[in-house]
């Protein structure tokens, strides 16, 4: 497994969204985000991160300090459970090396630290192979499909994982 550095999201990490904003990397989150909307995310990460009700970072390498993605979690309601919720994001030509299963393994050490929810859950789509592989490497228990909407106001099936902090 890669060894990979998170470091904590940054005002200068926007050009990490746009690396990630490719036509290939969006297929599983309703497309390409426009520019605005990529600003508007960098600086609700910011935000966020201030607020303490996220953790968002970006995903670095030895080889690579400016970042071959993006990786957090957050505060998040699963039925009525206060939990917290995991995404990533891995630039195209870093994927299938084992870098988001590793990313993913330090934010599961780091919501351990940080306390305060008993569960992590990520939600890939159900055709998003990749993904729920990763999941699986990570440690994470499915528990089964349920539908979402991602983004809001486009329904989608997906995997319910859960890691048990």
């Amino acid at each position: 497994m890669p060894t990979v550095q998170l470091q904590r999201w940054g005002a200068d990490d926007l050009e990490t969204l746009r690396r990630s904003n490719a036509p290939e990397m969006m297929t599983y989150l309703g497309g390409p985000e426009t520019d605005d909307k990529l600003v508007e995310r960098n600086d609700r990460y910011l935000r966020l991160n201030r607020e303490g009700t996220a953790h968002m970072f970006r995903i670095v390498t030895a080889e690579h300090p400016e970042g071959v993605g993006v990786i957090g979690y957050w505060f998040h309601d699963h039925d009525g459970v206060p939990s917290y919720e995991t995404g990533w994001s891995v630039e195209s030509a870093y994927q299938g090396q084992g870098i988001a299963t590793a990313a993913l393994l330090e934010i599961i050490e780091h919501a351990r630290v940080v306390r305060g929810r008993r569960e992590l859950h990520a939600y890939p789509r159900t055709d998003n192979l990749a993904s729920n592989a990763i999941c699986r490497k990570a440690g994470f228990t499915n528990r089964g499909e349920i539908g979402y909407e991602y983004p809001p106001g486009n329904p989608i099936r997906c995997h319910d994982w859960v890691f048990e902090l």
